[in-house]
């Protein structure tokens, strides 16, 4: 059953549960960086409205700068401004940043150790119609492999929001992942969030597997886990916000107790989330394990609920995959 302790959203089963864009999340929570210390500047490569940093430009003006479609620049002048002592966000569509711009930020920010934020919206297949060239499904792989470099992927707007809150405060360079769509809100101002810390969302009696998944898609997780435990199979689900620093502890604890692990994000399969955790399970305590991600496939042009169901990522699919785990652990 879902952690009361957490304060979570209780109605986000329900048939009419809210529903807003992540990137939402972001845009209030820069306002409140923002006011909360006068070194945070925004910076946007031409996608001010759809980032969601319009809100932060129309009140702080003097801590704007629109870059123009150059995002190569855009991570470049941000670090020289980090390296000033500002506290600089960065936003665009993930494909281009921190896609296009990849060496400006390996190189220019995180080499530097300079605390640039980048802001990556619109990643995952749920993009919809936009297609392939606008769907980043390797973002995590190429962020968390840089040195210094922290990565989150929200799993709603009110985690967004609290992402990009903390996020301000740290020293490191930090990642942070939206997506476009509006997604369910699982979430209440008042459940907890910190970067580097797991929450076990949801815990069956004597859980037989762990179900770990970052994004919108941790909405997906709770569904099947949901629909699992009326067909007699119980789970425990970790919403894993922070995909590096991953939490170990949280991960190991659960998968000690229950011995067989799904990963669930709208990501490559190789190189996010689920490559992750199993690099920490290989070193601390292997046990069976089922990805539930992109297959090495290309994003394309759909809508979003299509989009999921076709790359395999679905509610179906998750509980799919936690039967083949448990086949194989028994």
């Amino acid at each position: 059953m879902l952690n009361e302790d957490l304060k979570l959203n209780k109605k986000m089963f329900d048939e009419d549960v809210e529903q807003v864009p992540l990137r939402n999340g972001f845009g209030e929570g820069l306002v409140l960086a923002g006011d909360a210390d006068e070194n945070v500047v925004g910076l946007c490569a031409d996608l001010t409205e759809s980032t969601r940093m319009k809100a932060f430009a129309d009140k702080y003006p003097e801590r704007f700068v629109q870059m123009g479609v150059a995002e190569q620049n855009l991570a470049a002048t941000a670090s020289g401004m980090a390296a000033v002592g500002k506290i600089p966000f960065i936003t665009s569509y993930a494909m281009f940043s921190p896609g296009r711009n990849w060496e400006q930020i390996r190189t220019t920010i995180c080499y530097n150790d300079r605390p640039v934020k980048i802001i990556g919206s619109h990643a995952g297949v749920s993009v919809g119609p936009d297609g392939g060239t606008h769907q980043a499904i390797e973002d995590i792989a190429i962020t968390r492999v840089i040195p210094r470099m922290v990565v989150i992927a929200p799993c709603d707007m009110h985690e967004a929001k609290k992402a990009t809150i903390a996020a301000a405060k740290t020293k490191t360079p930090v990642y942070i992942r939206l997506a476009r769509e509006k997604t369910p809100v699982m979430t209440t101002g008042s459940t907890p969030f910190e970067i580097g810390k797991a929450l076990v969302f949801w815990k069956g009696e004597a859980p037989q597997a762990t179900v770990i998944s970052c994004g919108a898609l941790t909405h997906n997780a709770l569904k099947a886990a949901k629909e699992l435990k009326e067909e007699g199979i119980s789970v425990t689900v970790i919403n894993n916000h922070t995909i590096k620093p991953l939490d170990a502890e949280t991960i190991l604890t659960s998968v000690k107790e229950t011995g067989a692990v799904v990963s669930v994000e709208e990501h490559q399969k190789a190189g996010g989330l689920g490559s992750a955790i199993s690099e920490t399970l290989a070193q601390h305590h292997a046990v069976p394990m089922e990805m539930v991600g992109v297959d090495d496939r290309f994003g394309q042009s759909g809508a979003p609920e299509e989009l999921i169901e076709e790359y395999s990522l679905g509610v179906a699919h998750i509980k799919e995959a936690v039967k083949k785990v448990l086949r194989r652990k028994n």
